[in-house]
């Protein structure tokens, strides 16, 4: 179902939205309008900001004067219920939380964020598990079938704060992988440069596609397995998963990438996820002015999994 804003609204930038782009500013007060269209009104000058024209990566100044016009808008869908199961336990899922912060050891199979016939996601959740919150906002996202730390702002400053980490490389994040076959110790980096298909998503190694890295580390060898520790340098699309794959070390049940027979392995013992899990994040807290180091714990089909493979 569709709702038409009919009237052109005209808002001022406080200081919480400094430096903000307009178009990031804009998908906040277009909920349900896609990217697209959003990009679309901006280079059409349907948008202004003082009255002028403005390009999508315009950063806003506190006493700018925002012109956004009528546009459908897609009808926002009530949050879940917070009794739901799934909803609920995410509050045991917190593992950090303060005034402008949530961190949450996000559970594998729920995605981040509603959408593409999915009813809700972690946000949704969160939203309804704290109503009287006016702001929560995923500061970066996980893969559905990835678990660990997700960073979720409070605050419009400390989502600021982080981005601006995140964009200079000074945010750190180790997740922990159970690849196929024995990691040789010579690849402790893995730059190939990554390409995502745009039809379906699929991510491949090609010339063509975007420098990238992951460096690894490996914590335990198994007999035909072996647990490292995978830290990305760039942020890519499924990264890990791929630099994993490229060297013929997919990660246990990989329903894209993975290696089928090694999945079947994994699957006879009680595995039925994904083995990718962020399980450390690293980064400056703006407001406690201090480096802080947050820990995931494995979920327990993951430990069980590693105490019944045999070690090497």
């Amino acid at each position: 179902m569709e709702q038409i804003n009919h009237s052109v609204r005209i808002l001022e930038i406080t200081q919480e939205n400094a430096q903000q782009r307009i178009d990031n500013y804009l998908r906040l007060h277009l909920k349900g309008v896609p990217k697209s269209m959003i990009y679309r009104i901006v280079r059409k000058g349907e948008v202004r900001v003082n009255k002028k024209r403005i390009k999508p990566d315009y950063k806003l100044q506190t006493g700018d004067f925002v012109r956004i016009p009528p546009v459908r808008v897609a009808k926002e869908n009530a949050l879940p219920s917070p009794k739901l199961n799934k909803i609920a336990r995410l509050e045991s899922q917190i593992v950090y939380e303060d005034d402008g912060l949530i961190i949450l050891n996000k559970p594998s199979g729920l995605a981040v964020h509603g959408g593409s016939g999915l009813d809700f996601g972690i946000i949704e959740g969160l939203r309804a598990l704290r109503p009287e919150s006016r702001f929560l906002e995923l500061v970066h996202r996980l893969d559905k079938a990835t678990s660990g730390c997700l960073l979720i702002a409070k605050k419009r400053s400390m989502l600021r704060a982080l981005h601006e980490q995140l964009r200079n490389k000074t945010m750190n994040k180790q997740y922990h992988a159970l690849v196929k076959g024995v990691w040789e110790k010579k690849w402790r980096s893995v730059t190939a440069p990554l390409l995502k298909k745009a039809q379906d998503s699929i991510v491949k190694v090609s010339e063509l596609g975007k420098a990238s890295e992951t460096r690894f580390k490996i914590l335990q060898r198994y007999q035909g397995a072996t647990l490292v520790e995978a830290s990305p340098v760039t942020g890519r699309t499924h990264q890990i998963r791929v630099h994993s794959a490229s060297k013929g070390h997919n990660i246990a049940c990989d329903d894209r990438y993975g290696d089928e027979q090694f999945s079947k392995e994994m699957q006879a013992l009680g595995l039925n996820r994904l083995f990718l899990h962020a399980a450390h994040i690293t980064f400056f807290h703006p407001v406690l002015e201090k480096q802080m180091t947050v820990s995931a714990p494995l979920c327990s089909e993951l430990t069980l999994l590693l105490e019944k493979l045999q070690r090497n």
